[in-house]
């Protein structure tokens, strides 16, 4: 039986039985990821703190000074670690907290992720993290596709999450449900047990606002799904992006719908244009 908490914030959205859930997450075949990456401009804007004096005006020197020397250039608003201004600018404007999962190459399958706050006057910095991270077998793809065995790259929304086990503190929607148990082994023969105890849904290829283990894929089956962020087996993932235990639930504790959460995650060099 399912036990949804809370409506559903941002975007959401199947099940996720040994064989969902070996499709897109942790086991053999992946089910279709979550939503295509959101766009933004990049902000920009005056860096300089809350009350410091204007900047003077082109040309307009105090005594014994130059003129004509002071740019008028917009400055811009800090990124986010390791995001170059394309990645950076994905990022929608509401978006408050950014966890940031990078992979040295586009082919490893370990990572590190980290969750970062940004406050009033733009200013990104760490939340928590940096966590040891698994993603995909063969690494990363900007054009993710059911059964390539590799993550999908982009910016993703947070907004559903569930799980085997009760709801440890989230404040996104939590969909308790016995569905979300796995059996099998992963890719190294590890146990598959236990990997969707508690999960976070990945905004692509899914509806937003509902469990996590809703099939519906908007867009086609053959473009993967089911891809989210769940317990660590202890190896490489179908698409998914894993983390321990603990690091997941202080991740669930942490995010806020009301901030506009998402996941940025993709190999470094990519995520650095």
């Amino acid at each position: 039986m399912s036990v949804r908490k809370g409506a559903p914030a941002l975007l959401s959205a199947g099940t996720l039985c040994t064989a969902l859930l070996l499709t897109g997450c942790a086991s053999t075949a992946p089910s279709a990821p979550a939503g295509a990456p959101t766009s933004a401009p990049a902000a920009v804007g005056d860096s300089r703190p809350e009350g410091a004096p204007p900047r003077a005006a082109a040309g307009a020197g105090g005594p014994g000074e130059p003129t004509g020397s002071v740019s008028s250039a917009p400055v811009p608003a800090p990124r986010l670690p390791g995001l170059g201004p394309v990645t950076h600018g994905l990022v929608p404007d509401g978006t408050t907290q950014a966890l940031v999962v990078t992979g040295a190459t586009a082919d490893a399958s370990t990572s590190t992720a980290t969750l970062y706050a940004r406050d009033a006057g733009g200013r990104w910095t760490v939340a928590a993290g940096p966590w040891a991270a698994h993603n995909a077998l063969r690494g990363w793809t900007d054009d993710h596709v059911a059964g390539d065995l590799r993550s999908p790259i982009g910016v993703f929304r947070l907004g559903d999450a569930g799980g085997r086990l009760p709801d440890p503190g989230a404040r996104l929607p939590y969909d308790q449900d016995e569905e979300f148990a796995i059996s099998g082994t992963g890719f190294l023969g590890e146990s598959l047990e236990g990997s969707f105890d508690h999960v976070i849904a990945i905004d692509y290829n899914r509806v937003p606002g509902r469990t996590p283990l809703d099939k519906e894929r908007p867009l086609g089956a053959g473009k993967g799904g089911g891809v989210w962020i769940h317990v660590d087996h202890g190896g490489p993932t179908h698409a998914c992006v894993a983390l321990e235990r603990e690091d997941l639930r202080e991740l669930l504790r942490a995010l806020d719908p009301s901030r506009e959460p998402v996941v940025v995650m993709g190999p470094a060099p990519v995520l650095a244009r």
